[in-house]
């Protein structure tokens, strides 16, 4: 039976306020999106951004949103791994998949803005260090989320007859996205540690196709089958002929999670007239082999 593309919806946790959120929230549960996303910072960083702009903690906002909605799944894009110890991140996103009913899609990435760190005194690492122990994390995550009691002795993180309960609804585990498109260490992880890897699509298709090829053979290194990994990308929403036929491309290329980025200009009225209905056509699309 051929797999169609699951969609979902993204808005940032810079600017936007609660209300927007909540907003675009209802509007992803009720188009009918497979997922909703905001994004994890501590400072507005990104896009040169001053520093001090408002912006929301997004595990905090996470919870919300997962008892906002009712059917749609949620999640942070990503979250970084970082800012938050991987146990205590076990709980809360066990929490999470409780609060939703079973809906948390687990997205983690290294976390790579230096300032976020230094302003509030937390301990920064250069990026082979933040690789390692992304990947010590998702272990832990997966430990935690599976065994009655859990013993963990890696370089960076340890676990001494660790309990997490309850166990997330979602069995075995919610699925564990990876975001970034490093070669040699980030997609290596992905093909130990990811149900789903995830490219910001910043770079374009080119880019993100020769990712997922040197993915694959990451994964054929270790033994494990490269379809066994979800690919997904991020499309800005902007004009919706150009978004249905990227989406298009993305799809014959075997992409099968595609989520459509919101500006930080008037989200919800770029949601509703270029989001909504560019999902109703990509939702008629067939996803391909992977590339």
């Amino acid at each position: 039976m051929s797999e169609r593309m699951r969609v979902g919806l993204f808005v940032g946790a810079k600017l936007n306020p609660i209300e927007t959120h909540r907003a675009i929230w209802r509007i992803a549960d009720e188009a009918g999106f497979d997922h909703v996303w905001h994004d994890d910072h501590l400072l507005t960083v990104a896009g040169g951004s001053p520093p001090d702009l408002p912006i929301l903690e997004a595990w905090t906002l996470l919870g919300a949103m997962a008892e906002a909605t009712n059917r749609v799944h949620v999640g942070t894009l990503v979250t970084a791994n970082l800012y938050r110890n991987p146990g205590m991140l076990a709980k809360m996103a066990a929490t999470v998949d409780h609060i939703s009913g079973g809906r948390l899609e687990m997205a983690i990435g290294t976390g790579w803005a230096e300032r976020e760190f230094t302003s509030l005194g937390m301990p920064f690492a250069e990026t082979p260090e933040r690789i390692d122990r992304m990947d010590e994390a998702c272990s832990i995550l997966r430990l935690l989320w599976t065994q009655a009691r859990s013993d963990f002795d890696g370089r960076f993180y340890s676990l001494v007859d660790a309990i997490c309960e309850p166990k997330p609804v979602q069995q075995p585990h919610p699925p564990i996205w990876i975001g970034g498109r490093g070669p040699k260490r980030t997609l290596r992880v992905a093909a130990r540690q990811a149900n789903v890897w995830n490219s910001s699509g910043s770079r374009g298709l080119d880019a993100d196709l020769e990712a997922t090829r040197i993915l694959n053979d990451h994964c054929v290194a270790i033994g494990r089958d490269p379809t066994e990994i979800r690919r997904s990308t991020v499309i800005e929403a902007a004009a919706l002929d150009d978004v249905v036929e990227l989406a298009d491309q993305y799809a014959a290329a075997g992409f099968s999670e595609l989520i459509l980025g919101l500006g930080a200009d008037d989200p919800i009225q770029q949601a509703e007239t270029v989001a909504v209905p560019a999902l109703a056509r990509i939702l008629t699309m067939t996803v391909g082999p992977v590339v």
